[in-house]
C-alpha cells in the first residue's frame, strides 16, 4: 500500500476506530483511497444521509445530514457530479435542485417503503375527496408525487411548514405516523395516507420500556416516523438532525436513539464519552450503499438519475416552497 493510501486511510480510520476494528478497516482502505481519487478526477462530491454506515459517513462523504440538510446543501454544491449515498428519492431531490449536474445513485434498488406507498393517482384522489385542502408531501416520495403537491416537508420542518400555510386542515402524506405526531404537536387537523417507514414502524412501546428496564437512567430519543405510542414513551422526539442537536446540548450519559441502526454508530463517533444503546433496526435500502458500490458508481458514472422535465418543474416548486420556510 502506498504512502498516499496510508495517509488517507489513517485519516479516515481515526474517525471510525471506535466502531470499526482495525482488521476490518484494512479491507476498506483501498476503496476509500480510490473513492477520494475518483472524486478529484470527476469533480464529484458525495452527499450521505445520517443512516449511512460509518465507513461511508465518516470515511468518504463530503456533506452529511438528514433529508432537509441534504436538500439545502445540495443547492450550493460546487461540483460537476453528485453521488447520493442514500435512497432514490433523495437523489431525485438533488437532481431537482441541480438540473445541470450529473446526479448518481450507487444502487438503483435503493428505494424507500414510504416512497413506494403512494402514487400521483393517490394524491389526485385525496384532492378530489378534500377540495381546497393543501397537500403537504414528505420528501420521502418520488418526484412525480411531489409534482402533485403544494409543498414538501421533512421530519425536521413539518411543523413549520404546516404553520406557514395558515390553515386548520391539511393533507399530509404519506407517513401516517409522522402525520399523527405532527397533528398532536400542532393542533391542526391532518388527513393522511396509510404509509409507514418499515424501520420505524417496527419499534413498539414495549421495546422502549424494556430498554429503560435494562439500562436505568437511559435517555430515549425517538424519530417521529415511529408510531405515536412509541413517541409517547420517549424523552424527546425529532428528526435525525434534531437527535444530534439534542445529544450535543444535553450530553446524556446513556442514550438510546430509536431510529435506523447506523445513526447511533455515527453519533457515537462524535461523543465517545457517552454510552449509546443500540436497538438495531436496519434499513435494507440504505444498506445497498457500500464503499464498493460508491466506487463503482464513480468509475462507471452509474446510475444517473433523471427526472422528466415537466415533472421536475412542478416538483421543484413544492421543494422550493419548503426551502423558503424558515
Amino acid at each position: 500500500m502506498t504512502a498516499t493510501v496510508l495517509s488517507r486511510a489513517d485519516e479516515a480510520f481515526c474517525r471510525v476506530r471506535e466502531v470499526i476494528p482495525a482488521v476490518e478497516w484494512a479491507t476498506m482502505a483501498d476503496d476509500v483511497e480510490a473513492i477520494w481519487r475518483l472524486k478529484r478526477e470527476r469533480n464529484a462530491v458525495i452527499l450521505a444521509h445520517n443512516y449511512m454506515t460509518p465507513e461511508i459517513f465518516h470515511g468518504v462523504s463530503d456533506i452529511t445530514g438528514d433529508s432537509l440538510a441534504l436538500a439545502r446543501k445540495a443547492i450550493d454544491v460546487d461540483a460537476d457530479v453528485i453521488v447520493l449515498a442514500g435512497v432514490h428519492f433523495m437523489a431525485e431531490t438533488a437532481k431537482l435542485l441541480n438540473p445541470e449536474k450529473t446526479v448518481l445513485i450507487p444502487d438503483l434498488q435503493a428505494g424507500c417503503s414510504l416512497a413506494e406507498s403512494i402514487t400521483p393517482a393517490d394524491v389526485i384522489a385525496l384532492r378530489r375527496a378534500h377540495p381546497g385542502v393543501p397537500v403537504v408531501t414528505y420528501v420521502n416520495t418520488s418526484a412525480a408525487v411531489k409534482a402533485e403537491s403544494d409543498i414538501c416537508c421533512t421530519s425536521g420542518n413539518a411543523e413549520q411548514v404546516i404553520a406557514s400555510l395558515g390553515t386548520e386542515r391539511v393533507i399530509m402524506i404519506p407517513d401516517q405516523y409522522l402525520a399523527a405526531n405532527t397533528a398532536a404537536r400542532t393542533g391542526v387537523e391532518i388527513i393522511t395516507h396509510p404509509g409507514a417507514c418499515e424501520v420505524h414502524e417496527r419499534f413498539t412501546p414495549t421495546d422502549i420500556r424494556q430498554i429503560r428496564a435494562d439500562y436505568p437512567g437511559v435517555t430515549v430519543i425517538a424519530h417521529p416516523e415511529c408510531p405515536p405510542a412509541v413517541v409517547a414513551e420517549a424523552d424527546f422526539a425529532g428528526s435525525t438532525a434534531a437527535m444530534v442537536d439534542f445529544v450535543a446540548v444535553n450530553q446524556p450519559e446513556r442514550v438510546a436513539l430509536i431510529t435506523e441502526c447506523s445513526m447511533s454508530d455515527n453519533v457515537a463517533q462524535l461523543y465517545p464519552q457517552l454510552e449509546f444503546i443500540r436497538p438495531c433496526n436496519l434499513c435494507p435500502h440504505m444498506k445497498r450503499n457500500t464503499l464498493a458500490t460508491i466506487r463503482r458508481s464513480l468509475e462507471t458514472m452509474t446510475h444517473e438519475v433523471r427526472v422528466d422535465t415537466a415533472v421536475a418543474e412542478r416538483a421543484k416548486r413544492a421543494v422550493d416552497r419548503m426551502l423558503a420556510v424558515k
